[in-house]
């Protein structure tokens, strides 16, 4: 079993990431998260097919479309479309993905607010793709207040738990 802190270690270290999931709509997390990256000096790409910009940076429809292709991804969508992104993932040779869950690690635990797809995970492992199926990356790249909180919570309850 892995323990969440290496894998997110593991993604962390790398530079180039790509954040699916950005919305011009409303704020969310993904939108956060690309901004924390950034921040935090990453190249990071967002994706989404109905965006031309984020942010005034590019917005790409999808995986493919990067210049410069990503070292990992972090996915906050649908978990069908979490399938479609690690079948990029796949084709790309994009060996990192980190899947968006709101409550943790643990399946099933928050069905309707998770990225994560069972299919997706399983083909992540099929396919030597380092995977991190749930958690939030706001709560490792200088978290607030909530998302520190969150971090202390899930993993006193075992929440963080993978594998």
């Amino acid at each position: 079993m892995a323990k969440i802190e290496n894998l997110v270690q593991d993604f962390l270290s790398q530079k180039r990431i790509a954040v699916v999931g950005v919305s011009d709509k409303r704020e969310t997390g993904c939108n956060l998260a690309y901004r924390k990256f950034k921040a935090e000096g990453y190249t990071v790409s967002a994706v989404n097919p109905h965006l031309a910009t984020f942010d005034g940076d590019p917005c790409y429809p999808d995986l493919k479309s990067i210049p410069e292709k990503p070292q990992a991804v972090f996915i906050l969508t649908n978990p069908k479309v979490s399938e479609q992104i690690v079948q990029q993932c796949v084709e790309l040779g994009i060996k990192r993905v980190w899947m968006h869950c709101m409550m943790g690690t643990k399946p099933g635990l928050a069905a309707n607010m998770t990225s994560v797809s069972q299919e997706a995970v399983r083909l992540c492992q099929e396919n030597g793709i380092t995977v991190i199926p749930g958690a939030c990356p706001n709560q490792y790249l200088k978290p607030d207040f909530g998302h520190a909180m969150m971090r202390a919570m899930f993993g006193a309850f075992g929440f963080h738990k993978v594998g």
